[in-house]
């Protein structure tokens, strides 16, 4: 839809915020994942109930939560987009519209939808960045998408949940992924592996890709119809938006073993805090918490602990903000 390509970039600059929430708000992270098959019902019947009261009133909260809250969280947001668009509140529609796109990512993600979500039930350990991330960032330059014809939601819950049960079919072709490298391999941290396991999930991969990028757009498709097809002008979104990555947070390597070079610029002298979270949004060790001055800034992190997985580098300046996600092998 040509009256969203300014949004593009926008939609890429924060697609990380919700990761970032997690550090500061403990409901965040059951938002980004479903243990659906802890559902005895999904195990014979292939759905569970798809309200959030119908399934808390059958289960309880606590087991519901537990298990986490994904498409709930996805069509909350869903809603919370129509309702931006309907008073058409731009700058907080794309916003929206970015969290909403992290959901669905994670709804395409089959180690999101299991509770052998990290290969711990299988003797896949440590699959879950193996396949999300290293593999992933060593091959996403062969993943493209040019886009297909989109088409109006009837039923969105349904739609969510869809996608989720489908989705769901692909873990355990994710573990024999896994299995296959590291027959071929002999390890898990080599580039025979990585490319072995490539080879392996190549296709279903970039399916998922593909699907989840169609997805989301149907969605902001849908909602934005919903709400009456507002018109969205040249000045709809700040022009401040084009520029929301003024840290230019980076680290290289990444992944890394050992040690990595944090990067970042500031255009002003600013209070700077620096630190590494993980995925429940629990700060593992803080970089730095000081005054720095303006310019470019290069700091060397070594994890005081022998630790291996997904973290996320989380910077604070002023009003400014940047996460990365990054691999520890």
């Amino acid at each position: 839809m040509e009256q969203f390509s300014q949004w593009a970039q926008i939609l890429a600059d924060h697609a990380s915020d919700a990761d970032y929430r997690k550090s500061i708000d403990p409901n965040e992270g059951p938002r980004h994942y479903i243990d659906i098959d802890n559902y005895a019902i999904f195990n014979t019947t292939g759905h569970i109930p798809q309200t959030l009261d119908s399934v808390i009133m059958l289960y309880g909260s606590y087991f519901v939560y537990d298990q986490g809250v994904l498409p709930w969280a996805t069509l909350k947001t869903y809603d919370s987009l129509v309702a931006c668009f309907s008073r058409q509140d731009w700058d907080k529609a794309v916003l929206f519209a970015s969290d909403l796109g992290h959901y669905v990512a994670d709804g395409h993600m089959p180690l999101h939808i299991t509770r052998n979500y990290n290969g711990q039930f299988s003797n896949n350990s440590g699959i879950h960045s193996r396949y999300e991330s290293t593999m992933i960032n060593a091959y996403i330059s062969q993943i493209s998408y040019s886009g297909q014809p989109i088409s109006f939601i009837e039923n969105v819950n349904q739609y969510v949940f869809d996608y989720i049960y489908g989705n769901y079919a692909f873990v355990d072709s994710v573990l024999l992924a896994d299995d296959y490298a590291k027959s071929i391999s002999g390890n898990t941290n080599s580039t025979a592996y990585k490319q072995a396991l490539w080879a392996y999930s190549q296709g279903f991969t970039t399916v998922l890709f593909k699907n989840a990028s169609h997805a989301l757009a149907e969605l902001i498709y849908t909602a934005w119809t919903e709400a009456g097809s507002p018109l969205i002008n040249s000045s709809a979104v700040p022009e401040n938006f084009t520029h929301s990555k003024p840290l230019q947070l980076q680290n290289t390597p990444n992944p890394f073993s050992g040690s990595t070079q944090i990067s970042f610029s500031l255009s002003e002298n600013l209070l700077v805090n620096l630190r590494v979270i993980n995925n429940l949004g629990q700060t593992l060790d803080v970089i730095a918490s000081e005054k720095m001055e303006a310019g470019e800034h290069v700091i060397i992190w070594k994890p005081q602990i022998d630790i291996k997985g997904v973290y996320f580098l989380v910077i604070e300046a002023g009003q400014e903000r940047a996460v990365r996600k990054m691999i520890i092998q």
